[in-house]
């Protein structure tokens, strides 16, 4: 990396969503408290489901598995952003900042294969319930964890492999909270023609894929479920996946709203944006699964009673 304009990168500034020194205090309190009901709220949601037997079921399991990649997606990148708010540093350096990117689209990935696993489960559960327990038996879902886990490695690391060959000019200032893939793409100096080619073929596949799958699995789902006879089975079958369509919606209608669109039409504004994804979104999943969800809330009410805890 040579050249009148060019020098040889160590680190990357992350400027963050504001450079004012007089609001840093309110974005580390608030991004702060966002975090810590993040990490709380999905390992709640862990602890509950491991210590009440009757939601040992394949709905259950990936939604504490989706709770862990939420735990895990916030805390690649909140706490560096509040360790440079207190330091009053906005370096990370190139490899960490690699490194973080990698995964970030990891868990992302993750985060949109499981939904779609779980679309799956819903839809085996309303359509098929009959075969239920054989097709969602405990050895598949293992299964189709493990290979989720093992697909989803692929795409980041070709991302970082290649975002590794490019040259980048002397200025290194992201506008973002994290290294985001566009933003990085939009410091280099070389050709991103084979990046943007991943990210157009490969990346639609993986993402576009699976929102494809959930809607057609809803589809089949809102047909099975309109054929029932009373109005209770309806609302009752409807019950089981309305948290999964807000998470899903959620979830889809930010990321679509980035990424859809070439790397060069990126801006600042859309740092904010991805805050919704990548912060709001696993804040809000433990709320949206709980909160209408009768066997949940009683295994949180079980979970947090003083009774448990203390038994005298």
């Amino acid at each position: 990396m040579a050249g009148s304009n060019r020098t040889v990168v160590s680190e990357f500034l992350l400027l963050g969503l504001s450079d004012v020194p007089e609001n840093q205090p309110l974005l580390f309190s608030l991004f702060l408290s966002m975090y810590l009901v993040a990490v709380v709220g999905n390992l709640l949601i862990i602890l509950a489901i491991g210590s009440t037997s009757h939601l040992h079921t394949p709905m259950y399991f990936f939604i504490a598995n989706l709770s862990w990649v939420d735990i895990c997606f916030t805390s690649v990148t909140i706490p560096k952003m509040l360790l440079n708010i207190q330091t009053l540093s906005q370096s990370i350096s190139y490899t960490g900042c690699l490194t973080q990117m990698y995964f970030l689209i990891l868990f992302l990935e993750l985060d949109n294969v499981l939904l779609a696993v779980m679309a799956y489960d819903r839809f085996v559960a309303i359509c098929h319930p009959l075969h239920y327990t054989i097709t969602m038996s405990p050895k598949f879902c293992i299964t189709l964890l493990s290979l989720a886990l093992i697909i989803t490695n692929i795409y980041p690391l070709i991302h970082t492999l290649l975002m590794d060959t490019l040259s980048f000019c002397a200025s290194v200032r992201i506008h973002h909270i994290f290294c985001e893939l566009y933003a990085l793409l939009k410091l280099s100096c070389s050709s991103i023609h084979d990046n943007e080619l991943v990210v157009y073929i490969l990346g639609s596949f993986i993402f576009v894929a699976p929102f494809l799958f959930i809607s057609i699995s809803y589809m089949h789902i809102f047909s099975a479920i309109l054929r029932l006879r009373s109005s209770q089975s309806k609302l009752k079958a409807f019950s089981t996946c309305s948290s999964h369509l807000v998470v899903v919606s959620l979830f889809y209608g930010t990321l679509f709203g980035v990424y859809l669109r070439p790397s060069s039409s990126y801006t600042s504004e859309d740092s904010v944006a991805t805050v919704l994804y990548a912060v709001v979104a696993p804040m809000l999943n433990p709320f949206i699964y709980s909160l209408r969800n009768k066997d949940m809330k009683g295994a949180l009410r079980s979970l947090l009673s003083w009774r448990k805890i203390w038994p005298w």
